[in-house]
């Protein structure tokens, strides 16, 4: 039977021809999806059409609309019918009583009804209080009756939206937010409400709202066909309860799944969240827009008077090379090329990360479309990027969420393909995998003060339930993979050994802390023997606990973390036994002793600075190392390390890794000591600064001619403190037992302009010596070690060394 043919039958055989045609429309499996909602809406409007000539007499003035989903011409199996009689007042009774016969037909077929009886001022008045009904009236769709009092009320609700735009849409979005807090995020629910969860229908149709203003409009890419899944899933819904449903139960998916033709329940879910994902990051943009443009709206009238007329320029800030920050958005530099310069995806997204700002919608699409793939394995600047990104805090959320809708992650990482969306079936977890893989990142983010290698951790975050999306153990298929991927991204060889032996075990801790007897030394010698290291040890416990924080609530309890720390200290004390001899300091190559020499002759600081060339090609370009290296020698004094990291901060440049230590002269050069600082440094943005004029600059800071401190200070005042994710505090410890030469000093901070700076002040000012330090610099992490003594070259007493540190931390915290 036709679509004509249903309608005509309909129309002959009054409701209960409607009831059977609809029955017919809705059993029948040749149509599903946005051809069936539109034959039920039509089949509807006939019956309607017909029912209000038949009760309406010709009466003047009177007008049956559709509003809200059935205005659009979209009715699922169960959807409710939203009507509205309009009439013009010119006779109230009249109304009442063809509302009367319009009503009860309706209901009497079990039909679910939204009605109301108003005049055209009256609809207006009633969508000026409530802006829902404002929505609803958008979508008004004559059906019969009077063509011109339906026009007219169109016209009128459309322009008053437009003319209350920016007083309405703020209302709007405080209802989509308010919604969201109830509801939760469709796209990590397993029993998502269809329509009401973020990301679900109603924000859909709150992005055509704002659309309709003219103030901004969504991303359309992909949104119309995220929405039409949607609405295919709930027909099937409706169509397998048959109840008027948007929540998606557990009991029920299997059923919605065999109804659409999918495979099982998880490719439904999946489908489901994908959309959902695709809705949500629209609507994060589309009123990111909204909120520039009112803003925008409310300071120009008094920029041009300022200005005497004309357009404000944006003003634009650099936050790193090719990336700057407008309006409050993070955008590419003018002189940026995506096309010859692969990093720049992770260098623009760690930066938006730190700065706690949303990568722009046109940048990352920019980036998407011209940007080439990057090499392999990665040059090392992609790798500290990424980590950066990782260790940024809840801001990484919402970048990586911006790479990832425009397909940048995967590009990055193929394997991310296969948890992109899955969900996980189990009542503790509360994400999906790769939400889960992201929040452990974040979770660890806040634990990189307790290990000495912050970036395996992270990166060990992102990639320790990767193996969930192969067949069998997820932690022997993700130990495969984060071999492959922890060696294209550029670890080395011990580094990768690490981070899959780190995948492989992440479960290790939790579950013989919670299900083996911690008193039986075998359990805990087996530990000892699957982690092999002390600082893989460190690693494996901030990864465990970072895991199940991201997990859920039921996942981790001060209990489990008691067991897991008690294992820790057990088989840490097992490690202990087998530690390693420190090794002998290498012996100085022949520039640095030639630059030492140099140093002694001349009474003064001698530097080289060894910047590359530059590279040729595009390919050499991807592949330059991060950072030049800078070679220091000065006369043993004191104040060196505090004014060679003041002056480099000064140069805006970024200490990399650094190393300090004193070399002895031979006796026929000189009876003196030189301290040798062999450091790696990089320009936070633009190029070099020339060798002499450092080599001047440490010459004045030396001799206290030039005040690093001050400096520092005015250009911090000059730049306003940004809203980013606010870093874990500092964390200063005496590593025990960890030199019979030296006490060394441990510090784990985030990274920052003037950070060695205001350590090497702080050490000055504590009167010890420091014999040699090993900086390095881990994405926006830095983790120091510095060996001092006392000024009789000893080791510090342990009181003296505990009441260091907490004066050092207390110095950081300030």
């Amino acid at each position: 039977m036709t679509g004509t043919d249903v309608r005509t039958e309909a129309e002959d055989s009054g409701p209960s021809g409607y009831a059977a045609a609809r029955l017919r429309l809705l059993t029948e499996g040749a149509r599903s999806g946005p051809p069936r909602r539109a034959a039920l809406a039509e089949l509807t409007d006939d019956w309607l059409g017909g029912l209000f000539s038949a009760a309406a007499g010709g009466l003047p003035g009177v007008s049956l609309v559709a509003v809200g989903g059935y205005g659009r011409g979209e009715l699922s199996p169960r959807s409710d019918l939203d009507l509205l009689l309009l009439h013009d007042g010119s006779d109230t009774k009249a109304v009442a009583a063809l509302a009367d016969r319009l009503w009860y037909p309706i209901w009497d077929l079990g039909l679910a009804l939204d009605h109301s009886v108003r005049t055209p001022a009256e609809a207006r008045k009633t969508a000026t209080d409530d802006v829902k009904v404002q929505l609803g009236l958008l979508d008004a769709r004559r059906l019969a009756g009077d063509p011109g009092l339906t026009a007219g009320l169109r016209t009128a609700v459309l322009a008053d939206w437009r003319n209350q735009a920016p007083k309405r849409l703020p209302e709007l979005q405080e209802l989509c937010a308010e919604r969201a807090e109830r509801q939760g995020e469709l796209q990590y629910l397993l029993e998502p409400d269809l329509k009401e969860a973020r990301g679900g229908l109603r924000d859909a149709t709150a992005l055509r709202a704002v659309a309709a203003s003219w103030l901004a409009d969504a991303p359309r890419e992909g949104l119309a066909d995220a929405r039409r899944r949607l609405l295919d899933v709930r027909d099937a819904l409706h169509l397998a309860t048959g109840r008027a449903t948007d929540r998606l139960a557990l009991q029920e998916q299997d059923q919605v799944a065999a109804e659409l033709g999918l495979l099982d329940a998880d490719t439904l879910l999946r489908q489901v969240y994908e959309s959902a994902r695709v809705i949500s990051y629209a609507s994060d943009v589309t009123w990111r827009e909204v909120g520039r443009v009112l803003r925008s709206r409310a300071v120009r009238p008094r920029l041009r008077a300022m200005l005497g007329g004309g357009k404000p320029v944006a003003e634009r800030s650099p936050l790193a090379e090719g990336v700057v920050e407008q309006d409050g958005e993070v955008v590419l530099a003018r002189a940026a090329r995506p096309e010859r310069d692969p990093v720049l995806p992770l260098r623009a997204a760690a930066a938006a990360a730190q700065a706690g700002l949303p990568l722009s919608l046109h940048a990352v699409r920019r980036m998407a479309a011209t940007t080439r793939p990057l090499t392999t394995p990665w040059p090392a600047e992609a790798r500290e990027q990424l980590v950066t990104l990782l260790g940024s805090g809840r801001p990484t959320v919402e970048v990586w969420e911006a790479l990832e809708a425009e397909g940048l992650i995967s590009r990055l990482l193929p394997d991310w393909e296969r948890v992109r969306c899955r969900p996980q079936r189990n009542a503790v977890h509360l994400w999906t995998v790769d939400r889960h893989l992201i929040e452990t990142a974040v979770r660890a983010s806040e634990l990189t003060r307790r290990v000495s290698r912050p970036d395996l951790l992270l990166v060990a975050a992102l990639l320790h339930d990767i193996g969930k999306g192969w067949p069998g153990d997820h932690s022997v298929a993700g130990e495969i993979i984060a071999k492959d991927v922890a060696a294209r991204i550029g670890f080395d060889r011990p580094d990768v050994a690490v981070l899959s032996l780190l995948v492989r075990h992440h479960l290790l801790l939790i579950e013989t802390a919670t299900r083996r007897d911690l008193d039986d030394p075998a359990t805990v010698r087996s530990v000892a023997e699957a982690v092999g290291t002390q600082s893989t040890l460190e690693l494996l416990h901030a990864l465990t606990e970072a895991d199940a924080l991201a997990t859920g609530p039921a996942a981790w309890s001060s209990w489990r973390g008691s067991l897991v720390a008690d294992l820790v200290r057990r088989a840490s004390a097992v490690l202990a036994g087998d530690a390693p001899e420190e090794p002998e300091q290498a012996a100085p190559t022949a520039e640095q002793e030639r630059l030492a020499i140099e140093a002694c002759r001349t009474g003064g600081p001698v530097l080289a600075l060894r910047a590359q060339k530059e590279p040729a090609t595009e390919e050499e370009q991807s592949q330059e190392p991060l950072g030049v290296e800078l070679l220091i020698a000065v006369p043993d004094q004191p104040a060196v390390l505090p004014a060679v990291a003041g002056v480099l901060a000064v140069h805006r440049l970024t200490v990399r890794t650094a190393e300090l230590r004193t070399l002895r002269l031979p006796d026929d050069v000189d009876e003196g000591a030189v301290l040798l600082l062999n450091w790696r440094v990089a320009a936070e943005y633009g190029s070099l600064p020339q060798a002499a004029r450092l080599r001047a600059d440490l010459v004045r800071a030396l001799d206290g001619s030039l005040d690093i401190t001050c400096r520092l200070a005015e250009r911090d005042a000059a730049y306003p403190r940004r809203r980013g994710w606010v870093a874990p505090p500092p964390r200063v410890t005496v590593a025990p037992a960890a030199s019979h030469h030296a006490t060394v000093i441990e510090v784990r901070a985030q990274d920052a302009p003037g950070l060695l700076h205001r350590i090497g002040m702080a050490l000055e000012k504590a009167g010890v010596r420091v014999r040699s330090m090993h900086v390095s610099t881990l994405g926006a992490n830095a983790v120091d070690a510095f060996y001092v003594t006392t000024g009789a070259g000893e080791p510090l007493p342990g009181e003296d060394a505990g009441s260091l540190a907490r004066v050092l931390e207390e110095t950081l915290r300030a």
